[in-house]
């Protein structure tokens, strides 16, 4: 089974404001770009690269380009949040020695969490820069595309302020499969090296077909998806960093230039020679 690709991002950040007034079931899924929720309210927990979080009211969900994940609804309540989607490029972009807007993803990365938990006073100042974002959406005054970056801008250097400060807590998983964490983490770190289901099965001592169906059940991708989707993500990111094709191709694991060129097409809808060329 191959996991969809959802939403599309053709400027630099979209918001979305969504309600969902009844219990709906979401499949895993991915995006190209980043992803912030700010989570209102509901009853959910949401599901993250094979970590379970149950979320609070303002907690801030944080996904990167290639992570799958979920929401899990447990009840009827209503499941009302907000939602950011960036490009990865643009967030890049806002580097540099003094600061860099995408260091809360870094930071949740460090401290192996996705679920950034804050302080009653940084709830309101991180919920209020949101919605004066939201609202400049709709803005059609003078310079109102600028406004509406500036508030973006904004948004980021308040939850990236909290990060740096200590203002939030770094949330822990509710639940999660150690075996299959350990794996995950051994994927990522050897995305270069032999990961057959048979390599992988020997050096952490399991059946394949418990590895197999465990790894499906806690992370919703099949081991070559996600190996596969994780290798074209670090090509990409190897590219738009300097190196050059073939030098990519095969630093992700693929032994084929044909095959990694099919696969990165299938999964970008363009060929990596685009991505150099534009860099």
């Amino acid at each position: 089974m191959e996991y969809e690709k959802t939403g599309y991002l053709h400027d630099n950040f979209k918001m979305f404001h969504l309600t969902d007034q009844e219990e709906k079931t979401y499949d895993f899924h991915y995006h190209d770009f980043m992803k912030i929720m700010l989570f209102i309210s509901g009853d959910v927990s949401y599901c993250v690269e094979g970590y379970t979080y149950h979320l609070q009211p303002y907690d801030v969900v944080l996904v990167n380009a290639g992570e799958i994940h979920r929401p899990v609804v447990h009840s009827a309540l209503p499941y009302e949040r907000i939602i950011i989607y960036m490009s990865s490029d643009f967030i890049s972009s806002y580097k540099n020695d003094s600061y860099d807007l995408a260091y809360c993803f870094q930071k949740a990365r460090e401290e192996q969490t996705h679920v950034l938990r804050m302080t009653t006073d940084q709830k309101n100042r991180l919920y209020q820069a949101a919605k004066e974002l939201e609202r400049s959406f709709s803005d059609t005054g003078f310079a109102s595309e600028l406004h509406n970056q500036i508030l973006f801008l904004e948004f980021l250097i308040q939850l990236n302020r909290s990060s740096i400060k200590n203002d939030i807590s770094f949330l822990d998983t509710d639940s999660s499969n150690q075996k299959i964490q350990d794996i995950l983490h051994y994927i990522n770190e050897n995305l270069d090296s032999n990961l057959s289901v048979d390599t992988l099965a020997s050096h952490f001592y399991l059946s394949k077909y418990y590895l197999m169906h465990s790894f499906k059940k806690e992370t919703g991708y099949t081991i070559g998806n996600y190996i596969t989707t994780k290798r074209l993500f670090l090509a990409r990111e190897l590219i738009q960093n300097g190196s050059s094709i073939a030098q990519a191709c095969y630093a992700c694991g693929f032994q084929h230039y044909s095959t990694f060129s099919r696969a990165y097409k299938k999964m970008f809808q363009s060929m990596p020679k685009e991505l150099k060329d534009n860099g």
